[in-house]
């Protein structure tokens, strides 16, 4: 055979796969009208184990029971989201416990920020509440999240990534700790420069404080200074504010020139900087689950079986009801290692059938499921320039 009769048997062997796929979803129909009217779960595992078993057998090589193993776990796969599909259009899956409001009430909102005035923190909030809220700043993240749940704050602003330094892990693991929600999202440009006191000079400096971020994204300038010390603090504003009150010229700080116009500072250097355009996302949490009409991000956690192929099955619920991913972060579970939990942010709204189906696959297949909130972003653009 050469290769063009060789590829009209592929064909026709296509052909009858395509027809045995349509005539096997028919059957998954009819199984899912059963499991509506039993009640019973869409997830078999043991009877899923069972019959990949069996199937893998009936392969005549090692090379076979692989690739039929692989093809069969997926077809389960796409007949497992085909019965969620069908149970939320028999009304079977209810509506998710979020609330959907016109628009979150900013106007003389109590709003808490970790760090003191001054800190990237803050401008996130005064960026995304205005001027007429009331802002007040706790010590640390997690100070700010207790005082959502104990009701002294409506909201609470915290930074949850960098462009340059990555993800801030510890907000991650808060938002599983606490019973809060994620209901908005703002973008800050990150702008260090080099603070130091009205009468001192660069040749003065020999101690440095930053927030460690702060260190990490002046690196190469720093790397350029060996002889400086580093000193961490809970945020870049603090920095300013602790030089401020050291009152010594060999003490300077990596913060932003709104932060040195607080406290006094004059900026010794402004090219400190690893890359311009450094940008800060930051998540506006709230103890209600509620969401804007208008909200097209949402984002989720879940755990998974310690087994082949999991996270790959939980994410593929997303790409059979044509949902964009925006990102995939994983944190350690503490207690069990090296098992870990994962975090997606994606494209939608809780209103949307799309997502529902999605949510309800994951929430049936993960060993532990939260949705962490639905909220609006522009993807970045809305990054204020002038900060």
């Amino acid at each position: 055979m050469d290769l063009n009769e060789i590829r009209k048997e592929i064909d026709g062997i296509d052909r009858e796969l395509v027809q045995k796929f349509e005539k096997r979803m028919e059957l998954c129909r009819e199984v899912a009208e059963y499991k509506i009217k039993t009640g019973m779960q869409v997830l078999d595992r043991k009877r899923e184990t069972e019959k990949l078993a069996a199937i893998s057998e009936m392969a005549g090589s090692e090379l076979g029971r692989y690739g039929v193993r692989e093809l069969f776990t997926q077809i389960m796969s796409i007949s497992r989201k085909l019965q969620y599909q069908l149970l939320a259009d028999k009304g079977v899956i209810t509506g998710l416990p979020f609330e959907m409001v016109p628009n979150l009430q900013k106007s003389r909102a109590k709003v808490v920020y970790q760090g003191v005035e001054g800190a990237y923190s803050h401008a996130a909030a005064l960026q995304f509440f205005g001027e007429r809220a009331k802002l007040f700043h706790a010590k640390t993240w997690d100070d700010a999240m207790k005082a959502i749940c104990a009701g002294t704050a409506d909201f609470a602003v915290l930074p949850i990534e960098n462009s340059s330094a990555g993800s801030v892990s510890d907000v991650y693991d808060l938002l599983v700790k606490f019973d809060n929600y994620i209901v908005g999202e703002t973008y800050v440009k990150v702008d260090h420069v080099l603070l130091g006191l009205p009468e001192a000079e660069i040749s003065d400096v020999k101690l440095v404080y930053s927030h460690p971020q702060g260190l990490m994204q002046c690196s190469t300038y720093l790397d350029e200074h060996k002889d400086w010390a580093k000193h961490s603090t809970d945020n870049t504003a603090l920095s300013a504010s602790q030089v401020r009150e050291a009152g010594d010229k060999a003490c300077a700080a990596i913060a932003s020139e709104m932060a040195g116009q607080l406290y006094g500072l004059k900026v010794l250097d402004r090219n400190v900087m690893n890359h311009r355009g450094n940008t800060t996302r930051f998540i506006v949490v709230a103890s209600r689950k509620l969401y804007e009409a208008s909200s097209n991000k949402i984002s989720i956690c879940f755990e998974t079986r310690h087994e082949n192929a999991a996270l790959y099955n939980m994410l593929s619920h997303l790409t059979y009801n044509g949902l964009n991913m925006l990102k995939l972060e994983s944190r350690p579970i503490m207690g069990r290692p090296w098992e870990f939990r994962f975090f997606v942010d994606f494209e939608g709204n809780l209103g949307d059938a799309g997502v529902k189906n999605a949510l309800r696959g994951i929430l049936e297949e993960a060993n532990y499921f939260r949705i962490l909130g639905n909220y609006y972003t522009d993807k970045g653009r809305n990054v204020n320039e002038n900060q």
